[in-house]
């Protein structure tokens, strides 16, 4: 029997993060000063430097474009052993230039890829309740 995927554990400032994702929409903090937008974000907005950034979270597109990614092939996580190998993608996402996200590519370790491929976001489910953001190769239209 496999060990348990690993869960994140929300705290006050990431909570709507996950509750977003939980729901399938990816939402990002936006700085309520500079209203850029910081991933993850932290006490202080990295764009602005305001230490008093008023972070909302507000629903993005999840397109962007791949920019490096790593095959992982040993997974000292509890849980991920029996998914290795995997893709791991950083992409940025087309909302703002240099905003980036890492995450697994649902793909697959053998689908070909290129820098500036275009992904778009897709969620595992990892319990009731408790999705991740990942990747997918191409555009999701609606």
């Amino acid at each position: 029997m496999s060990a348990l995927r690993p869960v994140p554990v929300p705290d006050a400032g990431s909570a709507p993060y996950w509750e977003a994702a939980a729901r399938h929409t990816l939402a990002l903090a936006r700085c309520g000063r500079c209203t850029a937008f910081t991933l993850p974000p932290d006490v202080t907005c990295p764009h602005c430097r305001a230490t008093d950034p008023d972070f909302s979270y507000e629903p993005v597109s999840g397109r962007g474009t791949v920019r490096s990614w790593t095959v992982v092939r040993q997974s000292s996580l509890p849980g991920l052993a029996d998914e290795v190998p995997f893709v791991l993608v950083d992409v940025e996402l087309e909302e703002q230039a240099g905003l980036r996200m890492v995450g697994r590519l649902l793909d697959g370790p053998n689908t070909p890829l290129r820098v500036g491929d275009r992904v778009q976001v897709a969620f595992e489910d990892v319990e009731p309740g408790v999705s991740v953001p990942a990747f997918a190769l191409g555009e999701v239209t609606s």
